[in-house]
């Protein structure tokens, strides 16, 4: 028990921060601080959209976005992830608002905080590097559908239609504004996300973001544009850290959906932390650690009213183009962010919800990598039916079964081209034994033996079909079995070889084996495979050591002369 706890309380120790995280910050400060006030700025109307997409208020994504931000860039394993409110986390947080309320959100957050810690203790971030790419592309696709979709409500000027399906939603939204068209609205959202398209193209470092939704905000009020309704009056300053929202006898109906936030903020943080090291050098993430950290943000940031968070994918990728080198960054960014907060919440609160609504379509536009895609549907087949299965479940489901459908289904796939591989060939006969063979025996040794070898996996997948194949030998006395190139086998594939002989000794077939691995006896052993065959001695080290086997066989059947008479007779 004592060695239990001792190896728990070591591999806690080794997801807190060290010393060499404390060293990076001190390698180029300056350029930290002006890269965090730099995604500052591209943060702060993502926080407040994405905090109004997911119905608990501009204030829970300002509340996430510093309290999780800062807890993140702490405790994460990336020196350059941004952490905060997410369009990926919106869409699974709708339908959790619809059916429990706000606390239900933030109880889930909690919950999912946990979980995170404890996936963090178990090491289970090293696992996200079996996702496979074209799931990650149809996630990512489905995700900038959903939220570009969503949006659609804000972006006409009408009030969120009822129900937990973007589709529906969307569509009631587009019912209800062509009963009362609001053109003033279409038109901020529509300039804001233009501005964005547009001079993201022609000043990449611009934050032309933060610059529309100031335009759009200075036009609805000097041109008292009542149609383009506000946000709304913002707090001051963050609420006071609070359990009150917890209902304990809830706990048990939201757990599924804890587990799902928590498996979609595994997810997108360790993805963004990957994308990250991918666009730097000598940058590489712990992602066990990145996992703790986002624990310990998403159970402080219900406590001051914020919704669940996951590393930024989007403001990620500006803190590293905007010279970042540590964590000190992310934690600017969140700072900044406070004070944004404290100081400026009354100008804040006067930005037009259209105008957010025009940052997150375009920023959902954006997330779209149309030469990803295009390169991810032309590399093969499957690839292109596992990300257009994804994203269409993505959309039309579940983000976390989304992915557990891409998972399952590009699995399936692989297994299906594994298997391909896995052949049973004939194999020429040439008789290497020592000593001259006339062609009369060489003749009969052809006509009585067939020697196959079994190239790749013999698994559950290509079991069957290999049964079917070398059960249909017929006309020979003796089956040799190659199997020095088998690459991998399981229960099944030692149970259908064993059913095999079976029936070809039932046929009066004898079979022999050569070449086993080393690694497959256990498997082979454990099913009673080689009982028998070890019994009346027909397992061998090499091939000609069987042919030699095959052919004593048929001396014995009277099929050969022995050699002994052979060369007597001479």
């Amino acid at each position: 028990m004592s060695t239990l706890v001792a190896r728990g309380a070591a591999q806690v120790r080794s997801l807190l921060p060290s010393r060499s995280d404390l060293a990076v910050v001190r390698r180029d400060p300056r350029r930290d601080l002006l890269s965090g006030l730099t995604v500052a700025i591209v943060a702060l109307p993502l926080a407040l959209g994405f905090g109004v997409s997911s119905g608990l208020g501009a204030e829970a994504g300002l509340a996430t976005a510093v309290v999780a931000g800062a807890l993140a860039a702490v405790f994460g394993g990336s020196n350059l992830q941004v952490s905060g409110p997410t369009g990926a986390m919106t869409v699974v947080l709708v339908p959790i608002v619809a059916q429990h309320g706000a606390g239900g959100v933030l109880t889930v957050g909690l919950i999912a905080g946990v979980l995170l810690l404890g996936m963090a203790v178990a090491g289970l971030g090293r696992y996200m590097a079996y996702v496979p790419a074209s799931v990650v592309e149809g996630f990512t696709l489905g995700i900038a559908l959903v939220i570009g979709l969503q949006q659609v409500p804000g972006a006409l000027g009408v009030a969120k239609p009822e129900g937990d399906k973007v589709l529906v939603v969307t569509w009631r939204a587009v019912e209800a504004f062509a009963k009362a068209p609001n053109w003033t609205a279409v038109a901020l959202a529509a300039s804001v996300a233009a501005v964005m398209l547009v001079g993201a193209r022609w000043r990449p470092a611009v934050p032309f973001s933060i610059l529309a939704v100031i335009a759009a905000t200075l036009v609805a009020q000097l041109f008292h544009l009542d149609a383009a309704a506000p946000i709304g009056d913002l707090p001051s300053g963050l609420s006071a850290p609070s359990l009150g929202f917890l209902d304990l006898s809830a706990l048990e109906t939201l757990l599924l959906p804890a587990v799902a936030v928590a498996a979609l903020a595994a997810l997108e943080s360790l993805l963004s932390a990957q994308v990250a090291d991918g666009m730097t050098v000598g940058q590489k993430h712990d992602p066990n650690k990145e996992l703790f950290g986002q624990g310990l943000a998403n159970i402080a940031a219900p406590l001051f009213g914020g919704v669940p968070a996951t590393g930024a994918i989007a403001r990620t990728a500006v803190n590293v183009r905007s010279g970042a080198s540590s964590r000190l960054a992310a934690l600017t960014h969140a700072a900044i962010l406070a004070v944004i907060v404290f100081a400026a919440a009354p100008l804040v609160s006067k930005i037009p919800l259209a105008a957010l609504a025009g940052v997150l379509i375009a920023t959902a536009v954006r997330m779209v990598e149309v030469g990803s895609l295009r390169a991810m549907t032309r590399a093969t087949r499957n690839d292109a039916v596992v990300l257009v299965l994804t994203a269409a479940a993505t959309l039309a489901l579940d983000l976390v079964y989304a992915v557990l459908i891409g998972l399952i289904v590009a699995g399936a796939l692989a297994l299906r081209a594994v298997a391909r591989q896995a052949r049973l060939d004939q194999v020429d006969f040439r008789p290497d034994l020592p000593g001259e063979h006339s062609d009369e025996e060489h003749a009969l040794l052809a006509e009585h033996i067939v020697a196959y070898r079994i190239d790749g996996p013999l698994f559950f997948a290509a079991a069957h079909r290999f049964l079917l194949e070398l059960s249909e030998v017929s006309g020979v006395r003796v089956v040799i079995l190659r199997m020095s190139r088998v690459t991998t086998m399981d229960a099944t594939g030692a149970l259908v070889l064993k059913d095999a002989i079976e029936k070809l000794n039932r046929r009066g077939i004898v079979v022999m084996i050569s070449g086993i691995r080393p690694g497959q006896r256990q498997v082979l052993d454990s099913v009673q495979v080689l009982d028998r065959l070890r019994l009346e001695g027909r397992e061998y080290e090499t091939t000609p050591e069987a042919i030699a086997g095959a052919r004593k066989h048929l001396e014995h059947a009277g099929l050969l002369i022995p050699r002994q008479t052979r060369q007597a007779t001479r």
